[in-house]
């Protein structure tokens, strides 16, 4: 198994900024891609952001040019800066991460971290 563990939410005022990080951790896994998704309360999922290993990051429009995201490969750990907070961007902010464990491909997600953008 690969276990997901995500850090960094909390509240934070309409304009501001927070850091989330996602730690991977289990045995014999290989992570290809890591993204952040969001649900707010009555809304669906949606995708944050994405990036492959070694490779660019993808950004949903609305997250271009406030958001980014990073990741440091041999600690198996990714972050998600969000800079210029709005309200509408509150929400639990999910990791996931597909990790081969051969000889399978797996999505895993973690458990989610409540952001909470006061107006």
């Amino acid at each position: 198994q690969v276990q997901l563990v995500e850090s960094g939410g909390g509240l934070v005022q309409a304009g501001g900024t927070l850091r989330l990080s996602c730690a991977a951790s289990g045995s014999g896994f290989s992570i290809t891609i890591m993204a952040w998704y969001r649900q707010a309360p009555g809304k669906q999922r949606e995708l944050v952001a994405t990036i492959p290993r070694g490779g660019r990051a993808n950004y949903a429009d609305s997250g271009k040019g406030r958001f980014t995201i990073s990741r440091n490969n041999p600690k198996n750990k990714n972050y998600l800066e969000m800079t210029s907070l709005k309200p509408g961007e509150t929400a639990l902010y999910t990791c996931a991460a597909d990790a081969i464990r051969r000889p399978d491909l797996g999505r895993y997600w973690g458990q989610g971290t409540q952001v909470t953008v006061s107006s």
